[in-house]
């Protein structure tokens, strides 16, 4: 039987399969409300037979927007606007949906990537950017100011504010986002965080606000809804971010009942260096993997059904995220169903698409 197509729990959630749809910034809201273009986006990718789609990194307040496109589920606005987006898709499809809550911090204020992806200034039209500490991501960059012991304060309300509006929404799952060089990957590393208080300088200083934000967020939603995390293993960069530091991260994690662990890397500096290549990630995910018991995603140039199913039985993950794959194929689970012997669930309306020579891949959606 395959590993894929088997059967997963994170938390009191179980999944049909272990294909997970990861957050993919859109960068196409509007004051962080959703729009019709995530309705299209996530109503195809609902189809696509993964065990589950996980809505791109929304911001917890105004400033800690990628962009100004970003989607966001700080007020009343954005909470009506998401909720219109997920009454259509649950309409036709029964994919469990969960968000990712997560603030920019000093990579806030930046165009869209097909606008060149730069920050824009404050006075041009951007916004001050906050951060661990006043050190910038790039030298260009107008330096973020460093957070005060009320900004701490306001962010954390802000992500379990946040926190509570998912769960109004019904959403299955809620994932923090403390990965790719955003706020809570800054107080991670060494290389952004140089703050003198308790909450720099050590390990155990620098992991101390994204511990107390997962600990909000974890205590104020009910015990049943899985609360994850994604993190950067490694920042790629010597003297920053890395496995073992990652490590120590998810046991602390899994002490706070964490749901699983969502493994990517890098992000944080200009000046990282990725051997990219298939499965490049993997090992760190394998790494965390065996000194945790939660669940763990790995992600990463997965693209091939049978090289998510080896790395599977291998032991290396718990479950297999696409992101760049699955956009550039949306029906990637119903391809690696046909190439495994699995099964995907699909509407009723796409049934006769079945090829003759894979007859059985799809069952119908309940």
């Amino acid at each position: 039987m395959s590993q894929l197509f088997s059967t997963v729990s994170l938390g009191d959630l179980t999944l049909d399969n272990r294909i997970v749809i990861a957050p993919m910034c859109q960068y196409s809201a509007e004051a962080g409300n959703a729009t019709a273009w995530h309705r299209i986006h996530l109503g195809q990718l609902s189809f696509s037979g993964a065990g589950l789609m996980i809505i791109e990194a929304t911001a917890v307040e105004d400033i800690g927007r990628i962009s100004p496109g970003d989607l966001g589920l700080w007020n009343d606005e954005n909470e009506a606007a998401l909720k219109t987006v997920l009454e259509d898709v649950r309409r036709y499809s029964s994919i469990p949906v969960g968000i990712q809550l997560g603030h920019a911090g000093r990579k806030a204020s930046c165009a869209v990537p097909w606008e060149g992806g730069k920050q824009i200034a404050p006075d041009a039209g951007g916004w001050q950017t906050i951060a661990p500490s006043a050190v910038s991501y790039s030298a260009d960059e107008v330096k973020p100011v460093a957070m005060s012991a009320d900004d701490l304060a306001r962010v954390k309300q802000a992500f379990v504010e946040s926190a509570l509006r998912a769960e109004r929404l019904g959403l299955d799952l809620i994932e923090v986002h403390a990965a790719h060089g955003y706020l809570l990957h800054q107080f991670l590393s060494p290389l952004s965080n140089q703050r003198t208080d308790e909450y720099g300088g050590s390990l155990e200083n620098r992991m101390r606000f994204p511990l107390e934000v997962f600990r909000a967020v974890r205590d104020a939603v009910p015990a049943s809804l899985p609360v994850g995390v994604r993190i950067s293993a490694t920042d790629w960069v010597e003297g920053g971010w890395e496995i073992n530091q990652s490590i120590a991260f998810s046991r602390e994690l899994e002490a706070l009942n964490c749901a699983y662990i969502h493994v990517s890397s890098g992000g944080l500096s200009e000046d990282q260096k990725i051997s990219v290549g298939p499965n490049y990630q993997v090992p760190f995910a394998r790494d965390i993997r065996s000194q945790v018991s939660v669940p763990v995603i790995a992600v990463g140039l997965i693209t091939e059904p049978q090289q998510a199913e080896d790395l599977l039985q291998q032991g290396e993950a718990d479950l297999v995220a696409l992101a760049r794959g699955i956009l550039y194929d949306p029906r990637w689970p119903w391809h690696a169903a046909a190439a495994l012997d699995g099964k995907v669930q699909v509407p009723p309306q796409y049934l006769r698409s079945e090829p003759h020579d894979v007859k059985g891949i799809l069952t119908q959606d309940q």
